[in-house]
């Protein structure tokens, strides 16, 4: 039986390096993607960094304020995921050129299976190669590339060789590569289980491949054996092209926290058409609409609604939100995030969906607008055009 041929495909500090690319006066320079740091004093977290940035200690999911501490002179922009999802688009479809077994695993990472793709493309190596030269030639980004039998053992070499990495892992290669690496590298370990593997004297992944696989289901219960067989190099689970979305959302956390209705209103309508955006973007309706509402003392409020029909209208949405705004307990309060997700999702291609030609109006012109504006930011740009109610106010700035 011929071995599987699995590639993971990561892209190098996605968001900031869209942005260098976008902005070549950003090239080689520390970029940090997320809220706006306000000398010190901004809220937020950031969401990438580029690797000069990485330099400084920065990473992402840290708070915007002390990334600027630690590089006051980096270049801070804001998330453009609009942008992003766009370059992310271009780049599956390399993907899909190569294979039609791509499982997307976010925005900017994925697994291929080109095990059938090597009758028309060759060696899986020179697949990969290919695909990676392709990323680069296409949309000026760099890609780090692990091929291997499985999907944990092609993950790791992708993630061991960043930046601009390509490492294959061939079946004689397993022990070779994995035995010497720490324990913490096996999927599922984390600080508390790494913990516990060190008190039984495993500090590497060849510690516990010596074990029997018995001792390690006695010594570590029911992840005992999963364990075992990721240090001996063994993952079964197949590249599932098909894997359905489970939810679709959206939220923002405020620069300053507010109790002010209508930036509240704003926010939550802002956030549904971009929600809603990116459910036609993906096929998708949806069933339940679920918001998120924190307070300045991080008390988090969740309230849900489920539909009898499906939805991705950005009408519904932000109509729904509101409603389920006016049933949280204080909702006066000052409000440091909001968020909508919606969920039970439906996709467009499914038999079970009904092709609704017409609402209750006997039209559908909300449904036909929104397409509209779809279209036209997709040929001319996601700030061509917007919602009067979202453009600043006379005491904001542009």
């Amino acid at each position: 039986m011929t071995a599987r041929q699995i590639a993971h495909v990561d892209m190098d500090a996605f968001y900031a390096s869209v942005e260098q690319r976008d902005h070549p006066e950003c090239r080689g320079k520390p970029v940090i993607v997320g809220a706006d740091p306000k000398e010190g004093k901004g809220r937020g977290v950031v969401a990438a960094c580029s690797y000069e940035a990485r330099k400084f200690g920065i990473h992402s999911a840290m708070p915007i304020s002390r990334a600027f501490k630690l590089c006051p002179d980096g270049i801070y922009l804001s998330v453009r995921m609009w942008r992003y999802e766009e370059v992310s688009e271009s780049i599956f479809a390399i993907f899909r050129h190569f294979s039609d077994m791509v499982e997307g695993l976010s925005i900017d990472e994925a697994f291929l299976d080109v095990t059938r793709s090597q009758q028309l493309f060759g060696p899986a190596e020179t697949i990969a190669r290919k695909m990676k030269a392709e990323i680069f030639e296409k949309e000026g980004l760099v890609a780090s590339v692990g091929l291997a039998p499985n999907k944990f053992l092609a993950k790791l070499a992708s993630d061991l060789s960043k930046p601009n990495g390509f490492l294959v892992v061939s079946p004689d290669q397993i022990a070779d590569f994995l035995h010497p690496l720490p324990i913490s590298r096996l999927w599922g370990v984390g600080e508390k289980s790494e913990r516990r593997l060190q008190s039984l004297g495993l500090t590497t992944v060849g510690e516990l491949a010596n074990w029997s696989r018995a001792r390690a289901e006695s010594l570590l219960g029911k992840s005992g054996g999963h364990l075992w067989e990721l240090s001996q190099g063994i993952d079964d689970r197949p590249v599932e092209p098909n894997r359905e979305a489970k939810s679709i959302g959206s939220e923002m956390t405020f620069v300053e926290d507010t109790d002010d209705p209508e930036v509240s209103r704003r926010t939550l309508l802002s956030l549904a058409d971009r929600v809603s955006r990116r459910l036609r973007q993906q096929g998708y309706e949806g069933f339940t609409v679920t918001l998120k509402y924190r307070t300045s003392d991080f008390l988090t409020i969740t309230r849900s609604t489920t539909f009898g029909e499906p939805t991705q209208r950005g009408s519904v949405l932000y109509q729904t939100v509101l409603e389920l705004l006016e049933k949280i307990p204080n909702s006066r309060k000052k409000v440091r995030l909001l968020g909508i997700t919606v969920s039970n999702l439906l996709s467009l291609d499914s038999p079970l969906h009904q092709l609704k030609l017409f609402d209750s109006s006997g039209t559908d012109k909300n449904g036909r607008v929104e397409s509209v504006v779809d279209q036209i930011k997709e040929r001319f740009g996601e700030e061509a055009i917007t919602r009067a109610a979202l453009l600043p106010r006379g005491d904001e700035e542009p």
